[in-house]
C-alpha cells in the first residue's frame, strides 16, 4: 500500500542502476512471470541480459560458435582441464575491445556532457497514465501527465483485446514518435456497475524501449494500487516529476529503430536494448518455443519483411518475441542496409494501427486480434502460435528446411547446452543465452554480407556455390533466399549455381 499524504513516497519501487561502464553488468535475477505459458516457464531463467564485453570475455564453451570472420579479428583459445571436462575459451581481439572514450576532438554527438553522461543513457519519461475499462464507454484514460499531452490511442494499446480474460499482464507498444511500456491487472469487485471486475492499466511513455523496463516492478505495484485505492495519484505525480524527460529542443519525434549494430555498439555494452527482455531467458524461451524454424524467421528478418505474430493474451512474452525476431536481423558491418528499410519493432497492435501498418515497409509486431489475419495487405509474414506463413508466392519456398538450415541449428543449441553445463557444475561464466544468441546471429550474418560485398567487388562479381556453402547457406535450398537478398540489399552480383542433376 502507498502512504497517503500530499507527497506519498515511492513505495516498491526498485529502480535497476544503469550499469557501470567501466565494469560488467552483474546478472539481475528475475521471478518467472505466472502469465507466461507452460513452455515458457519450463524454459532456464538463468541470468540477465546486458553483461557488459572487455577486451578480453570469457564463454564456457570449447568452440567458437561461428568460426570468425573478415570483420573480427578474434582468437581462440581453448583449455582443457586434466579431467577431460569442457574447458574455457577465451576472447579476444580489436572486434571486443572497448573503445576509447569520447574526446573533445571527436564528433560528440551531446556536446556539453561529460564522458560518463555519454556512456549512459538517461532517464526519458515523457508521460504517466493510467487505463481504465468503463462498463459504459469501454477504454478510456482515467489520468496522465503531462495534462496536455496527445495520449489518444494508448487506452487501447495499454489494455490489449481479450485481456478480461487474464488477471495481469505487460505491454510493450508504440505510439507515434515514442515507446510504451503499460501493466494491467484485473481484479474481481462486488459491484454491480462494474460487473464483477474492475480493470485498469498503468503506462509511461519514453522516445526508447531500452529503459522502460527498469519500471516494470514500480508499475506493477501502482496498477495494483489503483486497482485497490482509485484515484488516488501522489505517487504517479511524484515518480514523473523525478523522472520526466528534458528532451532537446530539436528533436524530431523519431521512433528508435532495432538497433543496427556496429563494433563500437557491441564493445560498449554488448547488447544493451536486451535488458528489455527481463526476466532473463527471453531467448530461451524464444528458442524454445520456435525450435528450428527460428532458422525461417531468421531469412524472413534478414529480408526485412513485414513479421505479424498473433497470440491471444497475455501478450507480454509475445512482445518480447517481436523483440527476439528483430535481434535476428543484426549486423555489425559498417554500409549494411543503409540502403533497406529498417526492422522496427511495433510491439502490440490492435485494429487503431492500421492505418500507421498501411506504410510501413519492415516491422515486427504482436496483436490478440484474429481480424488481422484477413489484412493480407499489412503483412508478408504471419505466425500463429508455432505456425508461419506467408500469402506471398515468392516466399513460399523458404518456408521449407534445409539441410544447412538444420545444421547451424544444431550448432545454436550445441552451444546452448555447453553454455547451461557449464552454468550448471559451477564453472566461472561469464557469458548467457542472450549472448550467445545475438553472437550467433550477428556473426552468420557478417559472414553472408562479407563474402557478398567482396564477391560484388572483384573482377568477377559471379557467385559460386562454392561461395554459398562458405556462408554457411545451402546452394540449392537457399537459391531462392539469396536472390531475394541480392535485391534487396542492392548486391550486383551474379547468381551462379548448377542445377541438381536428374538420375
Amino acid at each position: 500500500m502507498v502512504e497517503q499524504s500530499d507527497r506519498a513516497p515511492l513505495l516498491d519501487w526498485e529502480e535497476i542502476p544503469p550499469p557501470d561502464p567501466n565494469q560488467a553488468a552483474q546478472p539481475t535475477p528475475q521471478p518467472p512471470r505466472e502469465e507466461d505459458s507452460a513452455a515458457e516457464k519450463s524454459a532456464p531463467t538463468d541470468t540477465a541480459a546486458g553483461t557488459g564485453w572487455s577486451s578480453s570475455t570469457t564463454i564456457d564453451a570449447t568452440t567458437i560458435i561461428i568460426p570468425p570472420g573478415p570483420t573480427r579479428n578474434v582468437t581462440a583459445a581453448v583449455v582443457v582441464k586434466g579431467d577431460g571436462s569442457p574447458g574455457r575459451t577465451e576472447l579476444s581481439g580489436h572486434g571486443w575491445d572497448r573503445p576509447e572514450p569520447l574526446g573533445t576532438d571527436r564528433n560528440v554527438p551531446f556536446p556539453g556532457l561529460s564522458v560518463k553522461d555519454q556512456w549512459e543513457e538517461k532517464d526519458q519519461i515523457v508521460a504517466v497514465f493510467v487505463v481504465t475499462f468503463d462498463t459504459r464507454s469501454g477504454n478510456m484514460i482515467e489520468w496522465c501527465l503531462p495534462h496536455d499531452i496527445n495520449l489518444d490511442g494508448v487506452e487501447f494499446k495499454s489494455m490489449a483485446s481479450g485481456s478480461h480474460r487474464i488477471t495481469s499482464d505487460f505491454i510493450y507498444f508504440r505510439k507515434g514518435g515514442y515507446f510504451g511500456l503499460a501493466c494491467f491487472a484485473n481484479m474481481p469487485v462486488e459491484s454491480e456497475l462494474e460487473r464483477g471486475a474492475r480493470m485498469k492499466s498503468v503506462g509511461i511513455l519514453s522516445p526508447s524501449y531500452t529503459l522502460l523496463y527498469r519500471y516494470m516492478h514500480f508499475l506493477e505495484n501502482q496498477v495494483r494500487h489503483q486497482l485497490q485505492c482509485p484515484g488516488q495519484y501522489s505517487p504517479l505525480e511524484a515518480f514523473y516529476e523525478d523522472k520526466k524527460a528534458i528532451l532537446p529542443p530539436t528533436g524530431n519525434g523519431l521512433v528508435t529503430a532495432c538497433p543496427t549494430w556496429s563494433v563500437t555498439n557491441i564493445s560498449r555494452c554488448m547488447h544493451p536494448e536486451m535488458k528489455i527482455t527481463h526476466p532473463a531467458g527471453c531467448m530461451s524461451q524464444f528458442i524454445q518455443f520456435f525450435g528450428e524454424q527460428i532458422m525461417v524467421l531468421w531469412k524472413f528478418a534478414l529480408l526485412r519483411k513485414r513479421i505479424l505474430i498473433f497470440s491471444p493474451p497475455p501478450v507480454g512474452v509475445v512482445c518480447y518475441r517481436v523483440y527476439c525476431c528483430c535481434c535476428l536481423a543484426n549486423v555489425s558491418l559498417p554500409g549494411i542496409g543503409v540502403s533497406v528499410p529498417e526492422l522496427r519493432p511495433f510491439f502490440y497492435i490492435n485494429i487503431a494501427d492500421i492505418s500507421a501498418l498501411e506504410t510501413e515497409l519492415s516491422y515486427v509486431a504482436c496483436t490478440t486480434e484474429k481480424i488481422f489475419e484477413e489484412k493480407k495487405e499489412l503483412y508478408d509474414v504471419y505466425i500463429d502460435n508455432q505456425n508461419v506463413k506467408t500469402h506471398r508466392s515468392h516466399l513460399q519456398q523458404l518456408l521449407r528446411l534445409n539441410a544447412a538450415d538444420k545444421e547451424k541449428y544444431r550448432k545454436l543449441t550445441e552451444q546452448r547446452q555447453l553454455l547451461l553445463y557449464s552454468q550448471e557444475v559451477g564453472e566461472d561464466c561469464t557469458s548467457n543465452e542472450e549472448d550467445l544468441f545475438i553472437l550467433f546471429f550477428m556473426e552468420l550474418n557478417n559472414r553472408i554480407f562479407q563474402t557478398l560485398s567482396e564477391v560484388a567487388g572483384s573482377a568477377d562479381p559471379t557467385l559460386t556455390g562454392e561461395h554459398v556453402r562458405a556462408m554457411g547457406l545451402d546452394p540449392q535450398g537457399d537459391r531462392a533466399f539469396l536472390a531475394d537478398l541480392l535485391e534487396v540489399y542492392g548486391f550486383d552480383v551474379t547468381l551462379v549455381i548448377d542445377n541438381l542433376c536428374c538420375p
